[in-house]
């Protein structure tokens, strides 16, 4: 369903789809390319169907059922969840679940670079966020699950443009009818071309909760971070690869690793208390209060 609000000075009307949050189509958000945003009709055609079709083919072990259906026997899910979670988990492994008062947050190791990919699932809803649908579609699809009750993927968002973040981005989305978001500076390269554009102060939603888009520049142009503000505990940020335990992301000129150290100090340190617990793109979890106090050594090394 679709309705219309404005924000608190009234300045701005804001369009809510299938649990994103963005601009009217009228402001004109601009691509990587430069140009306009291509239409809805055009990015669900420019969806790699050889992917999508791999992932859903019958008789592939994927086995997958269509919503409403039953799962039988060649569609038990064959990832295990556990739910102690430490914020580490390993390359094929299981997962590992938390879960909020509103919210659950899994998170799965995919591909030969150990990415990391996180589901959100509103609890009230049964509505899912998938960030960073890195590689191993199989997986993916077998974490969502394949009976009735598996919760409907609304959105799948991007965090930057690297290639092992979006491998399986074309499967995911297009077997579950997913929207795909990424920051405009970032969406040229993306094999699904973004159903949403999202800036810096945007918002996502995942059935009831409330997802912030924090744009942090550096690591790559259109690199964005997620933040959920858990209103029964401390807030929970999902870095993508601008910050991980030991330092920002890799960089290639001195400009891009101060123009990332910037705005992680004045967007994430500057903003957010130390019990904010951050998920990054590759390996484990840490806490922003664990790893303030490194800022001034991050500075100094200059990478």
């Amino acid at each position: 369903m679709l309705s219309r609000t404005t924000d608190r000075n009234g300045s701005r009307r804001i369009l809510r789809l299938s649990g994103l949050v963005r601009r009217p189509a009228s402001t004109g958000a601009v691509s990587a390319a430069g140009g306009r945003s291509p239409s809805a009709d055009a990015r669900v055609e420019q969806r790699p169907d050889q992917d999508i079709a791999a992932l859903a083919a019958p008789g592939t072990d994927t086995g997958r059922v269509a919503r409403g259906g039953t799962a039988d026997a060649a569609t038990v899910r064959r990832v295990n969840v556990v739910d102690e979670y430490t914020g580490h988990v390993e390359p094929g492994g299981d997962a590992a679940r938390r879960t909020l008062d509103a919210l659950t947050i899994t998170k799965i190791s995919v591909g030969p670079m150990d990415n990391n990919a996180y589901l959100l699932v509103c609890r009230a809803q049964n509505e899912a966020l998938l960030i960073d649908a890195a590689a191993d579609p199989e997986r993916i699809s077998d974490l969502i699950g394949h009976g009735p009750d598996r919760p409907a993927l609304r959105t799948v968002v991007t965090t930057h443009q690297h290639g092992d973040h979006w491998q399986a981005l074309g499967a995911v989305a297009g077997a579950n009818g997913s929207n795909t978001a990424a920051h405009p500076e970032d969406a040229e390269p993306l094999p699904v071309p973004p159903d949403f554009l999202v800036e810096h102060g945007d918002t996502l939603t995942v059935g009831d909760c409330t997802l912030e888009v924090i744009h942090l520049r550096g690591h790559t142009p259109g690199s964005i971070a997620l933040l959920y503000r858990d209103p029964a505990g401390h807030p929970h940020l999902f870095t993508g690869d601008s910050l991980f335990p030991g330092g920002p992301g890799r960089t290639t000129k001195p400009e891009d690793f101060s123009s990332l150290m910037d705005d992680l100090e004045s967007r994430v340190f500057g903003e957010l208390p130390d019990d904010t617990w951050f998920y990054p793109g590759h390996g484990d979890d840490s806490t922003l209060g664990a790893e303030r106090p490194k800022i001034p050594e991050w500075r100094e090394r200059g990478w």
